[in-house]
Formats: C-alpha cells, sequence, structure tokens
C-alpha cells in the first residue's frame, strides 16, 4: 500500500512542476546528423508546433513548410501528403506509449502499483503528443489512410491490454470476465481523455486525467478494496 501511494505522490509532484514549465516537445530524433534528418524533423516539430494551436484540416503543405524554414519541395522528398506525415507521427506516439505503458503490459509482481506507474507514464506522454492523437481520430473519417492507422493503432493496444488481463485471469488476480470488450472500452476512455484534455492549447491537468484513469482502470480490474489503497486519503 506504501508504494502505491508513494507511485501516485510522485507522479503528482513531477506532473506539477511539468505543467507549471513551458511545454517540452520531443520527437524521436535520428542519431545521424545529416541535413536530410534534421530537415525531416523540422518538418515533424512545425507540424506537431501547429496542431497545438490550429485544427488539422487547417493544416496545408505551404503553412507547414514555411514554420519548418524549408521549401514546398522538400516535403515531398520525405512524405506523399499530409495524412502520410500523420501517419508517421502516430506511430512515433504509438511507440512511446508502448514502451511506457510496459510496467504493467508486460511486468511480472504486484499488479496495483505496476498499473499506476504506467497509467502516470502514459498520460505523461500524452501531454507532450496529445495533438498528434486529436489530429488523426478528427480526420480518420474522413481519410481512409488515417482510418487505417487509427484502427491498427488501436487494435494493438486492445489486443495487448486484452492478453495482460487474460494472463492475470488466468493467475487469480483479476475476477473472469470476457475481456476484451473491457480492455477496448478502457483504451477509447484513454483515447478520448488524451484527445479532450491534452489534443490543444490550453492543456488540461495531468493530475486530474491521470486520477480519473486510474479510479476507473483499477476499480474495473481489481475491485473497490484495491482503489482504496490507491487513494488512502478518500478512507478518513
Amino acid at each position: 500500500m506504501s508504494y502505491i501511494c508513494d507511485t501516485l505522490s510522485n507522479f503528482n509532484n513531477t506532473m506539477s512542476k511539468k505543467q507549471n514549465g513551458k511545454p517540452k516537445i520531443v520527437l524521436k530524433r535520428s542519431t545521424s546528423i545529416r541535413k536530410s534528418d534534421i530537415t525531416r524533423q523540422s518538418i515533424l516539430d512545425a507540424a506537431l508546433d501547429y496542431l497545438w494551436t490550429h485544427p488539422y484540416r487547417k493544416l496545408t503543405v505551404n503553412e507547414l513548410m514555411a514554420r519548418a524554414g524549408s521549401s514546398r519541395s522538400a516535403f515531398y522528398r520525405y512524405y506523399e501528403d499530409l495524412p502520410a506525415m500523420m501517419v508517421h507521427l502516430l506511430n512515433e506516439f504509438k511507440e512511446k506509449i508502448m514502451a511506457a505503458t510496459g510496467a504493467w503490459l508486460t511486468g511480472e509482481g504486484d499488479p496495483i502499483p505496476l498499473l499506476v506507474e504506467s497509467l502516470g507514464n502514459m498520460v505523461e506522454v500524452s501531454y507532450q503528443y496529445g495533438p498528434i492523437l486529436r489530429a488523426v481520430l478528427d480526420a480518420a473519417p474522413m481519410n481512409e489512410r488515417l482510418e487505417k492507422a487509427w484502427t491498427s493503432f488501436a487494435k494493438d493496444f486492445d489486443d495487448a491490454v486484452t492478453h495482460q488481463i487474460e494472463h492475470q485471469q488466468k493467475s487469480g488476480l483479476i475476477k473472469p470476465f470476457d475481456a476484451s470488450p473491457v480492455a477496448m472500452a478502457l483504451n477509447r476512455m484513454d483515447s478520448e481523455m488524451v484527445r479532450h484534455h491534452f489534443g490543444r492549447n490550453p492543456r488540461g491537468s495531468q493530475k486530474e486525467v491521470r486520477d480519473a484513469i486510474t479510479r476507473v482502470w483499477v476499480a474495473t480490474l481489481y475491485g473497490d478494496e484495491a482503489l482504496k489503497t490507491c487513494f488512502p486519503e478518500e478512507n478518513t
């Protein structure tokens, strides 16, 4: 119980410091210092910068490359069109989320602190990358490529969560129920919370989002008694 409370407290302190400071946008960078790598990264940085304050539907290649400080033709050396660039950004976001939630998805040990840690990590990554998810979700109904990318993104997380729920059910840590629809419901809740609270500036509170999804995940998977260990101050 002490470990779980400490985990929540540490995340609250970390998030408070980051939320009060200047937003830090960090995309995956190549170790190469070739000019082409720098140009491509500047395009991705410019796209994310734009999406913090503007809807994806208004983004044009001309606007993007003006922000990136390169010519329009430079964009087409890397991407066929804007949806192709967004698929790239979504895949980077997925890699970071998968890595951030690995403690619970693949870990062994006390599942509740591992889940709390993973949800906190997910919120922290999403706080930096939220506009990517919002842009894809907003555009997917009108663009087949983005719709397929989002479907694949969601399926990967649904499969991973389903697998871990079933694994913990076999170990007696989670009560028996159909894991797949529950995994889907939890993941869609997360994606909507990220889209709504972190999809554009000004962003919502990391702590409020993390606490909200922690309540739902822990209560759903491990029960109300387990939830009490995450929020002991409410038991007094």
